[in-house]
């Protein structure tokens, strides 16, 4: 879990100049993004989800957002539905992946040893 919540807070003040940037700027005042949401390309979909899209909303990730999207990088070890636009984005991502990886290896290895014992 601290893996899961170090790495959304990162992801969240990072992205678009982080949360205060977001909440109080015009989306087309954002800096590029970092991640690509889903809702940021719903504008085309049927009704009933173009109308949460960003384009028709104004939708901006909360920290919610960022912490699924870490849940889900950590547990599938690869981005699931939120892509990284930009170096440092794929960089974290691979850290949180990796950092996942080696911690489900450690607790294996254990399980194993105390197996064998």
């Amino acid at each position: 879990m601290t893996n899961v919540i170090a790495f959304a807070l990162v992801y969240w003040e990072l992205d678009r100049g982080g949360p205060v940037f977001r909440r109080h700027s015009p989306r087309h005042e954002l800096p590029r993004a970092d991640f690509r949401f889903p809702q940021d390309e719903d504008h085309d979909a049927v009704k009933e989800v173009a109308a949460r899209s960003s384009a028709k909303t104004g939708w901006t990730a909360s920290f919610i957002d960022y912490v699924y999207f870490s849940l889900s990088n950590s547990m599938a070890f690869s981005p699931t539905d939120t892509m990284p636009l930009s170096a440092r984005a794929k960089s974290l991502m691979g850290l949180e992946a990796f950092g996942g990886f080696v911690l489900l290896a450690l607790v294996i290895a254990d399980a194993v040893s105390l197996l064998a014992q």
